[in-house]
């Protein structure tokens, strides 16, 4: 948490770099909001500062209607010595706890359901299942807000078995009721949310790298967005985010098949389009020890929607061209892919795959074995990690990182025997990669901009 002086000249400046990292509640309005909230500046003795939104709302501060702190990028997340509390509100924040209780999460995570509770109480002041309750009703806020939503579908997209349960929890947390929200909103016809990002975006280098390996078909681009059909799960659809940098945020369209997992699908449009990084402090921290680099302004770490798709990603480009992998990969979704009836395709699942010879394809058998391989192991396995796909033959360490890093997108992968990491390495000189550490994955897309 920063101190208090910090806050006060970040909330005063509205600097947007510090959007999401810490709440400012006034004690005279009894009303919470983000530090770039365009309501004139409360007196410093009125105000009170709060790392999180959850501890605010605890405290018995609403929500402003205004800046709507819902909607600010998820709070600073590189924080080592967290690890395991950081991993647990991330599933939590996926929407884990709608479908399971504390202690299986725990289990997950290879603790104590008691452990979980005391590194929660420690890290972020509130129990697990009272966060998850707290993300539950913020999505809940967003919808009736920013969707046309009847109130008791806004309920069953954000996990309550009931409306009356909703209702309930929801006063409580913000002292109004779901409709009288719903009332005071300008609500529109689909559902429609936008997500904040921390600025500096570089949204022109994150477009011009997803055009390279556009999947037509399966995936959208223009000038200002992006999009692409889906599928996690049980659940199917469609999203296409639109960058307006000057709000510093996306604005992101979705249409899916059953709103129960919209909570999931939410969370992995913020982690493929990388709205939660701090790209200042990660630039910063690099720079130390990278000096013959010139560093991108904003680079994002530009994810895959599953690790299962990035495996085959991997795999298909394996000692071949960027241009001729996306071909390959046009041809697979256009041969196994679910069509649908706009003439696009889902991607083809792990049993799809695996039941084909790939025919279609002209490339080398064990590559082609490599890749029916994995998608039997995912028939298999389905909540398999990367690292067991070292069994299978024809895939190596290469492989496993590129997915984890955009799979996952796992911070800290360092591609080092990468051709294109190796010729940047060889042009820029030589650097200290351990040192760059939980920032790899960024220092090798840094690597490969040096190339451009």
């Amino acid at each position: 948490m920063f101190t208090s002086e910090v806050c006060e000249k970040a909330r005063k400046s509205r600097d947007a770099r510090f959007d999401g990292l810490f709440y400012v509640a006034v004690k005279s309005t009894g009303i919470y909001c983000r530090p770039i909230c365009p309501a004139p500046a409360a007196k410093e003795h009125n105000v009170v500062y709060y790392q999180h939104g959850h501890s605010a709302a605890q405290a018995g501060f609403r929500p402003c209607i205004r800046c709507r702190p819902d909607s600010a990028p998820g709070s600073y997340a590189w924080l080592g010595t967290q690890t395991t509390a950081v991993r647990a509100k991330r599933m939590i924040d996926n929407g884990f706890l709608s479908s399971a209780c504390v202690e299986q999460l725990a289990d997950k995570l290879g603790i104590t359901a008691r452990y979980l509770g005391k590194l929660f109480q420690q890290y972020y002041g509130i129990a697990p299942k009272q966060y998850a309750l707290f993300k539950q009703c913020d999505l809940a806020k967003q919808l009736l807000q920013q969707t046309a939503l009847p109130v008791t579908q806004v309920a069953y997209a954000c996990g309550f078995n009931s409306q009356r349960r909703f209702n309930d929890a929801f006063s409580r947390l913000y002292q109004i009721t779901p409709s009288s929200l719903r009332r005071g909103a300008e609500a529109n016809r689909q559902i429609e949310l936008m997500m904040a990002f921390r600025p500096p975006y570089n949204w022109h280098l994150l477009r011009e790298f997803l055009a390279h390996r556009l999947v037509r078909g399966l995936e959208w681009l223009d000038d200002t967005s992006y999009g692409r059909n889906f599928t996690l799960g049980e659940y199917q659809g469609r999203f296409s985010a639109y960058f307006e940098g000057e709000q510093n945020r996306f604005r992101v369209l979705i249409e899916m098949n059953d709103l129960k997992g919209l909570p999931l699908v939410v969370s992995n449009i913020r982690r493929i389009l990388d709205l939660d990084a701090d790209a200042v402090f990660i630039n910063a921290h690099l720079q130390q020890h990278c000096d013959g680099i010139v560093l991108q302004e904003g680079l994002r770490l530009p994810g895959i929607w599953t690790p299962f798709e990035a495996g085959i990603r991997a795999i298909l480009g394996q000692q071949i061209s960027v241009v001729a992998a996306k071909n390959l990969m046009i041809q697979l979704v256009e041969a196994l892919g679910e069509p649908l009836q706009d003439g696009t395709y889902q991607f083809p699942g792990p049993a799809a795959i695996a039941a084909s010879e790939l025919a279609f394809f002209k490339m080398p058998e064990r590559r082609k074995q490599a890749i029916i391989a994995l998608a039997q192991h995912y028939v298999n396995a389905p909540d398999c990690a990367p690292e067991s796909w070292l069994a299978i033959k024809g895939i190596g360490p290469w492989t496993v990182d590129y997915a984890k890093m955009r799979g996952l997108s796992a911070p800290d992968i360092y591609l080092g025997g990468d051709l294109g990491v190796q010729k940047a390495i060889d042009k820029v000189g030589q650097i200290d990669e351990p040192g760059c550490a939980p920032f790899r994955s960024y220092l090798t897309f840094h690597l490969w901009q040096q190339l451009a």
